[in-house]
């Protein structure tokens, strides 16, 4: 069975978490510079990690409302399906999901660097463990 990619799209970093092979489990596995050779690293990551899905964090408005973020990942997405026709590519609601990992990292008293580095993963993580623990039934 392949593994789903869940993928926190920000302006300078796409963090990625990844589903174990049971579909139980997500584990962030680091991020990709979002800079013009992102899409060769992804490449790189869905032949690795033995991907059939991939997750994307929509970012909805607070009150569940899409705005200019929303399209600008709506687009992403499409380019990912022409790109990716083999490959499933699902939008999911990513509310509160980075202020949630920057808490955590917080309190788990992670130096501000490390926090830089660790919070587009952990965002991504806690996507796709929503999403793994909703398809489950959770």
């Amino acid at each position: 069975m392949g593994r789903i990619l869940a993928l926190d799209i920000g302006e300078k970093r796409i963090g990625m978490a990844v589903s174990d092979p049971l579909g139980c489990f997500a584990q962030g596995v680091g991020f990709i510079p979002m800079n013009k050779e992102w899409l060769l690293k992804l490449d790189e990551s869905l032949i690795s990690l033995n991907v059939e899905m991939l997750l994307i964090g929509n970012p909805l408005r607070t009150n569940g409302t899409a705005g200019p973020e929303t399209d600008k990942i709506k687009n992403i997405a499409a380019e990912l399906k022409i790109r990716y026709p083999h490959i499933s590519i699902v939008l999911w609601d990513e509310r509160f999901t980075t202020s949630i990992a920057q808490q955590v990292l917080l309190e788990g008293n992670v130096s501000r660097k490390k926090r830089k580095e660790k919070v587009d993963q952990l965002a991504a993580a806690l996507i796709l463990q929503n999403y793994l623990d909703h398809t489950r039934g959770v």
